[in-house]
């Protein structure tokens, strides 16, 4: 009989459990925030062409805030909740990268969290300038 060889298995100490768990805690809590700041961006934007479509033939809506207005509001919100998340995190992630050198330094929901906010930009670029 073939003698079988035994397989070594490597497991992982509990601090690096620890910190794989409070990196993907980070990741989930931006991606909270990019979810967020998606719909808020998405619904002023969406407020603004359906005012927009709606209105075409009649006189504008006289009231202290109209829908423009309104949808630069929730646009930069979404914007500014976004940008504010992203810092934290990054905050957060270059402290962990002193406390454990060997924390992997990119991730992906830090390029999702710089595309959501480059469409927020031109979505409000668009209202603004009422394209």
């Amino acid at each position: 009989m073939a003698e079988r060889a035994e397989e070594t298995i490597i497991e992982p100490s509990g601090n690096q459990l620890s910190l794989e768990r409070t990196i993907l805690s980070h990741e989930r809590t931006l991606m909270s925030w990019v979810r967020t700041a998606t719909s808020l961006i998405t619904f002023g934007f969406t407020i603004y062409k359906f005012f927009q479509l709606e209105l075409q033939n009649r006189p504008p809506l006289q009231g202290v805030i109209g829908p423009r207005q309104f949808a630069i509001l929730m646009i930069s919100i979404g914007l500014f909740s976004l940008i504010g998340a992203a810092i934290q995190y990054r905050v957060y992630r270059n402290g962990l990268r002193r406390w454990y050198p060997g924390t992997p330094p990119l991730s992906l929901v830090g390029v999702v969290a710089a595309l959501v906010s480059l469409l927020g930009l031109l979505a409000l670029v668009a209202v603004m300038f009422r394209m």
